[in-house]
């Protein structure tokens, strides 16, 4: 009977594990958010985690859509503060079902940024510059002419 309690709690801690595993090893999406980081900090009781925000402006003088993060890597976490003020693409994972808040307390993981550069602030098409005129056609002289035999000059 002991054996069989033994077995069970080794098959549930088993099935455990497994999960934790599979949740943070596929993604259920990948993606990138282009915005400007509000902030990143790494906070946590037990679980220290770099959590983050940044804001998404889809136009000037729009509310800006908001997208938390979680930041597993610490080099990519130095790269995002780096890059603070700096209009920023965010590379992303989504994982879903991950059972405890130790790994990332969103399911937005970010496995890499890169800045932008900033977009311009006119929204009118861009004009094509002018075109210039075609060159003048050259005169076609008989010993030039296509089919003409060739003239040998005198000496």
């Amino acid at each position: 009977m002991l054996r069989a309690v033994f077995v069970f709690f080794g098959l549930v801690i088993l099935a455990a594990v497994a999960w934790v595993w599979a949740t943070l090893t596929w993604s259920y999406s990948e993606g990138e958010r282009a915005g400007y980081v509000q902030k990143l900090s790494r906070k946590g009781w037990l679980c220290k985690t770099w959590e983050g925000e940044i804001a998404m402006v889809t136009m000037p003088g729009a509310i800006p859509d908001r997208f938390e993060f979680s930041v597993r890597d610490e080099a990519v976490a130095t790269k995002i503060n780096a890059m603070a003020g700096q209009r920023v693409i965010l590379i992303y994972e989504q994982h879903k079902f991950v059972p405890t808040n130790c790994f990332g307390e969103t399911e937005y993981f970010v496995s890499d940024v890169r800045a932008v550069g900033e977009q311009p602030q006119s929204l009118a098409p861009a004009v094509a510059p002018p075109l210039t005129p075609p060159a003048p056609a050259q005169a076609v002289t008989p010993s030039t002419a296509p089919g003409a035999a060739p003239t040998i000059p005198a000496k």
